[in-house]
């Protein structure tokens, strides 16, 4: 069995399409969603009427539930706020139903699947480092939880002395320890490496692989810019920050 692990789509079509293309490539069976759909990005109803045809889950996000009506919006920087009330405003009301009713979190054996972290769903705390992320571990009993957030691809190991961080590449889970494991972002990236980014899962045998995948940056930007949202949404594409 072979699962796509994709999150913060965040309403960039070329990045989603890209990415969707990669996934079909590779075989996958299934496609997990964890998060943030929409917010930043030009195509908000596109990217998620396209989520909703392929993905067989997807966990709400702080941006989702933003555009949707929650009260993540307020403390929103004016660059994410901006577009969270333009994403409002131009949701279809099926689409901004479906937002309202997602869930925070998922248990599928032996995994979690959460947007931000598995203390505090709602609050949307961010791991960034193996100090954020080893006393998130007491949090869920699983082998591993899969996050997003962040936009940094990333891996946590604990082991019995502690709690290491991993490169984020190819790597078999080890039996005796358990992991968080950020997915990366397909749609703004924050690693200094702008090319759309997700997870493929392999079964049984318990391995993961981070997949980088190029996609038109460029017609991505113009979408920002022609809806007037704030130019740096469109400059950070390029730069991966």
């Amino acid at each position: 069995m072979k699962t796509a692990l994709i999150s913060d789509v965040h309403a960039n079509l070329e990045a989603l399409e890209a990415v969707l293309q990669a996934v079909d490539q590779r075989g996958a069976d299934r496609i997990l969603c964890l998060g943030d759909v929409v917010g930043y990005g030009g195509s908000p109803n596109e990217c998620l009427n396209l989520i909703r045809k392929r993905c067989q889950l997807v966990l709400l996000g702080n941006h989702d539930s933003a555009a949707s009506g929650g009260p993540e919006i307020s403390r929103f920087n004016p660059n994410a706020k901006a577009a969270a009330l333009w994403t409002s405003k131009v949701l279809t009301s099926q689409n901004r139903d479906y937002l309202r009713a997602l869930t925070l979190s998922q248990r599928r054996e032996p995994y979690l699947f959460v947007h931000a972290s598995p203390a505090a769903p709602r609050d949307w705390e961010y791991i960034f480092d193996r100090f954020d992320a080893e006393p998130q571990f007491q949090f869920f009993t699983e082998r591993a939880c899969f996050i997003g957030h962040t936009h940094q691809p990333a891996i946590f190991e604990r082991t019995v002395t502690g709690c290491e961080s991993l490169p984020p590449t190819t790597l078999r889970f080890d039996p005796l320890y358990r992991y968080i494991v950020n997915v990366g972002s397909v749609g703004q990236p924050r690693d200094h490496d702008p090319r759309a980014c997700f997870v493929l899962l392999e079964e049984p045998a318990a391995s993961i692989d981070f997949v980088r995948v190029p996609y038109d940056i460029e017609a991505a930007q113009e979408k920002i810019r022609l809806q007037n949202l704030p130019p740096v949404l469109a400059a950070r594409l390029a730069s991966g920050e």
